[in-house]
């Protein structure tokens, strides 16, 4: 896999994919997906609501569960699509016996998942530019996913949470883990793509509102990192144009089972944003000098 080495935008790379040309009408919109574990089904109703209201997508950029949909939007799947095989999702499917010391479970059953619903299996063949971030543990930094390699270790590796699933290896010997660690919302791996305007979507800074302590380990883990997640994520929205809030802090992020809920509180507040997004479009597109 390719790792970028800095945050200059990309623009020549974004052209060979097709979206950016010296005579592009329009201006390129980049999509920034979070982390949340299982409120990323959320992110499904925010991408239904953009492409249903002619909102391109022309580069995506995801961490953790951000990056499964990512991929797959990436991967050319609709939201339809996606919600549709997102239906049969669930802990048991994705996770494993770790066989390892360093975790409870290792997230080789998503390699099995993502291969039965993904027709696209390298960065090279998706149809839109794509990033997953990730965290190298012996750096403790952040890694870029990107442009070439195997798309299902990149995802696992973004989605593998620490402590809860085993580091997932590289190709180049690295052992990764979840991206939220370093980089919950990532917009800045989506810069080096070089989108004109930036539409972040952040599923933890809506907080946490839960009316009972959480009943499984997983959604200890979880709960016990939210404080910290949501602070670094919120640190980031300075350098977006529009954010999406989705308002799912009563769901925590262990709650696969509330994934029409979630769903639909997504589609909620992307459609709350879209006539935003919609004027940042008109605005640059009556900036552009005539062709």
């Amino acid at each position: 896999m390719k790792v970028a080495s800095s945050f200059d935008l990309d623009r020549e790379k974004c052209s060979a994919r097709g979206f950016m040309t010296s005579t592009t009408k329009r201006k390129t919109v980049g999509l920034a997906l979070s982390g949340g574990g299982a409120r990323g089904f959320a992110h499904v109703g925010v991408v239904k609501a953009l492409t249903d209201n002619g909102i391109p997508i022309d580069c995506v950029a995801g961490t953790s569960a951000g990056s499964f949909v990512g991929a797959a939007v990436a991967a050319g799947l609709s939201a339809d699509e996606i919600y549709k095989f997102g239906e049969g999702l669930n802990w048991f499917k994705i996770s494993r016996p770790p066989y390892s010391m360093r975790a409870l479970l290792s997230n080789a059953g998503m390699k099995t998942f993502i291969e039965k619903h993904f027709e696209l299996g390298r960065f090279e063949d998706l149809k839109i530019p794509f990033a997953a971030v990730a965290c190298d543990l012996e750096t403790c930094s952040e890694v870029v996913l990107k442009d070439e390699g195997d798309l299902i270790t990149a995802i696992r590796a973004s989605c593998a949470i620490p402590g809860v699933f085993t580091p997932v290896e590289d190709d180049q010997g690295r052992m990764l883990v979840d991206g939220g660690v370093v980089a919950p919302m990532p917009i800045d791996a989506l810069k080096q793509f070089g989108p004109d305007i930036i539409v972040a979507v952040d599923l933890m800074a809506s907080g946490n509102s839960f009316i009972s302590n959480p009943r499984t380990l997983v959604g200890m883990l979880f709960q016990s990192s939210m404080v910290m997640l949501r602070s670094i994520s919120r640190a980031q929205h300075f350098a977006a144009d529009v954010v999406i809030v989705p308002q799912i802090a009563h769901i925590r992020l262990d709650q696969m089972g509330k994934m029409d809920e979630l769903y639909k509180l997504g589609l909620e507040a992307g459609l709350a944003k879209v006539p935003e997004i919609q004027r940042l479009l008109e605005v640059h597109q009556n900036a552009l000098p005539s062709v």
